[in-house]
């Protein structure tokens, strides 16, 4: 709580000033039901019209001024809350931005989406109802209940023996439905699944004619949403009919002692109006206060789930390396490197790992599918840290450098190829802000990417819609390998970049690479003849390290990379 506490940042003004006008707004309105009670048993008794236009004026007065303070309170709670929620938001965004991979598995996306948006309006709702309604309620209902054991100390019996009934029902209803609307939001994680998996690969969908399935899926998800949301508003409504069953009892008992004790004259007429008067003041800022419980029980559970993110322990982080430290070369050492997902050291992904990579070598990694070649690659630009010993780059462990010093001399051509929202400019500009526009020409001519780009009516200012769906698979890896050499890097990493191209295409790519005098060149690769031309490859198998040679050394000898090599070419 501290956390959010903190948020409020530049807004506390706004969240001072709120429960400020709200304290005047109600003492007005507290006052009131006085000066009504004064114009019936002295103005209208004593037929004093002077004095009831002279207290009426007041009254009118309060009442305006009431209304000031009302819309003035209503006004500071949305600027406080609403700048609330833009900075939790913003540090929740900023927090998922430095995540390591590590953590980033530890959450799924859709579950991220739904703190970001669903959550987060949930946490801003309730702030505005603590800086309103909790700041009105109680100070209404003790100055409220002062006016009325004022008035009347025997009568006001009446409603004190009713708050500690409503106190309990309260307490009793948002224990209850605290569970139940955390595991509403867990539901709203699986329908944001649902639907963010749809949308991402409708075009999968529609090829094999799965929209029935999807249908019914969705269906599950949304239903299985509403039984969490009705298991939670259950016991919620039960607490309005309850409210009111008490609140009209009150009315009933007052009206029927107050009548009573008029007729015995030990009570006036404006006095018992001033008294029910003030018994509905605390009765509703009861109601009112029952309304901020709700909301606060829905958003405890929002609140334990933004806190959750904010207090994740970020797995890598540089804080005391040396700023100045830069990648001077693209040499890579692995020195008894073991890495495990789960950090179990009785179950590693990858194991024992002794590699040496001098700067400007072009590397080719092949193995089978699972053999852990992307996860050897992302120690190099520390997406993950080793479990065990350690990977230098330029002569330097990777934990040294300050992690934008390590990965601006890294570029790194993921296996899903990931292009953005924009123009084909704008994306090839995430390599280099400051490309000229001969640069970004001339890398998409080495990744084989400029003719078909120009192809298209605005080359390169080419929309390429979300998620680049304007271009097909191949284009896309052209487009990503260009983005990764305007990046000028020390070392670039394609981790199977080239899968939906054409061999001829390949070739030509590959024939770039050795363009890149001073940069190491890393290929993961399917097929043989992505890296058969380069200075070294390295065959993995399990986590291990099954071989290492050329081409031509590896051709020679009995191994997976034979087997590869004769299966893939037939001879």
């Amino acid at each position: 709580m501290k956390k959010l506490i903190k948020l409020i940042g530049e807004y506390k003004l706004a969240t001072v000033l709120t429960p400020l006008s709200v304290i005047l707004e109600v003492i007005l309105e507290i006052y009131i039901p006085f000066l009504m009670s004064k114009i019936i048993d002295i103005g209208i008794k004593n037929m004093d019209m002077v004095y009831v236009a002279k207290i009426g004026a007041l009254m009118i007065l309060m009442a305006l001024l009431a209304l000031l303070f009302g819309a003035l309170s209503g006004r500071f709670a949305s600027v406080a809350s609403m700048g609330f929620g833009k900075n939790v938001r913003k540090a929740l965004f900023y927090k998922i931005q430095d995540f390591s991979f590590a953590n980033i598995d530890k959450y799924s996306t859709p579950s991220l989406i739904t703190r970001l948006t669903t959550d987060i309006t949930t946490i801003q709702n309730a702030f505005m109802t603590v800086t309103r309604m909790l700041a009105r309620s109680p100070f209404m209902l003790v100055g409220a209940t002062i006016m009325a054991i004022k008035i009347n100390a025997q009568l006001a019996l009446v409603f004190i023996i009713a708050i500690p009934v409503l106190g309990a029902a309260l307490v009793i209803i948002s224990t209850k439905a605290f569970p139940r609307f955390k595991s509403m939001f867990k539901k709203y994680d699986a329908l944001n699944a649902s639907v963010q998996e749809n949308l991402t690969s409708v075009r999968v969908v529609k090829a094999y004619v799965r929209e029935e399935h999807e249908n019914e899926k969705f269906g599950i998800s949304a239903d299985n949403l509403r039984k969490a949301q009705v298991a939670a508003e259950r016991l919620i409504i039960c607490n309005m009919p309850f409210m009111q069953f008490v609140m009209y009892a009150c009315m009933i008992a007052i009206s029927y002692f107050g009548g009573n004790m008029i007729m015995a004259g030990s009570m006036d007429a404006g006095e018992l109006m001033s008294f029910i008067s003030y018994v509905s003041q605390i009765l509703m800022s009861l109601m009112m206060i029952s309304f901020a419980f709700v909301g606060l029980v829905m958003s405890r559970a929002s609140i334990a789930r933004i806190v959750e993110v904010l207090d994740e322990e970020i797995d890598i982080t540089d804080r005391e390396c040396d700023e100045n430290l830069t990648v001077k070369d693209g040499s890579v050492e692995f020195e008894n490197v073991s890495f495990s997902y789960s950090k179990n050291k009785d179950n590693y992904n990858v194991e024992n790992i002794n590699l040496k990579i001098k700067s400007g070598e072009t590397v080719g990694i092949i193995g089978s599918t699972g053999s852990a070649k992307t996860t050897l690659v992302s120690l190099i630009p520390r997406l993950y840290d080793v479990c065990e010993g350690r990977v230098l780059v330029g002569g330097y462990d990777v934990r040294d450098y300050k992690i934008k010093n390590l990965r601006d001399a890294v570029s790194m051509v993921l296996q899903k190829n990931v292009l953005f929202s924009g123009s084909i400019l704008e994306n090839l500009r995430w390599g280099d802000l400051d490309a000229t526009d001969k640069e970004i020409e001339n890398a998409c001519k080495d990744a084989c990417a400029h003719d078909f780009v120009t192809s298209f009516p605005d080359g390169y200012l080419t929309d390429l819609g979300q998620g680049g769906v304007n271009v097909s698979g191949g284009q896309k890896q052209r487009l990503t390998i260009a983005r990764a050499l305007l990046k000028k890097p020390k070392i670039l990493i394609l981790d199977d970049s080239t899968s939906a191209v054409d061999t001829n295409t390949d070739a030509k790519i590959r024939e770039a690479f050795k363009k890149q005098d001073d940069t190491t060149v890393i290929i993961i690769a399917q097929r043989i003849s992505s890296v058969c031309d380069a200075d070294k490859i390295i065959v993995l198998d399990d986590g291990k390290i099954a071989q290492i040679g050329t081409h031509d050394e590896l051709i020679n000898k009995d191994g997976i990379y034979k087997e590869l090599y004769t299966l893939q070419t037939n001879q």
